[in-house]
């Protein structure tokens, strides 16, 4: 009944762009924080970008900082991550997830894994030239 379902992954070259949308079922997005992970093989899954239920709150992991962008579209229960400047090190799969929120001391805490417990199924990104 709840689904998240991540597309928009493929294969692009460095400087390239992609947009991931995470399409959501079963319950309503606007009511839940939204958070946007990768892992690669041998690594652990890391935050990438993060935003609260409210939009008050936006994180971004250092590494995508001035390239990567978080937005939703609670009409279409949508969640999107516009990814600008791409580099071979964004290569991995990408997932989507959600969870019910709660009161953070610190924004890198908007991305703790914990805090969300709905996901997708990840999409791949790779980017190559």
């Amino acid at each position: 009944q709840v689904q998240l379902v991540e597309s928009g992954g493929g294969l692009v070259q460095p400087g390239g762009s992609l947009r991931l949308s995470c399409a959501a079922s079963g319950f309503t997005l606007n009511y839940y924080d939204i958070g946007w992970f990768r892992q690669v093989p041998g690594k652990e899954r890391e935050g990438v970008s993060c935003i609260n239920i409210r939009d008050s709150y936006t994180y971004y992991a250092d590494s995508v900082k001035g390239r990567f962008t978080i937005s939703r579209d609670n009409a279409r229960n949508t969640v999107y991550l516009q990814m600008n400047s791409l580099k071979p090190e964004d290569t991995a799969v990408y997932y989507c997830a959600a969870g019910p929120g709660g009161a953070i001391t610190t924004l890198q805490a908007m991305c703790a894994m914990k805090r969300y417990g709905y996901w997708g199924q990840g999409t791949q990104v790779t980017v190559s030239s």
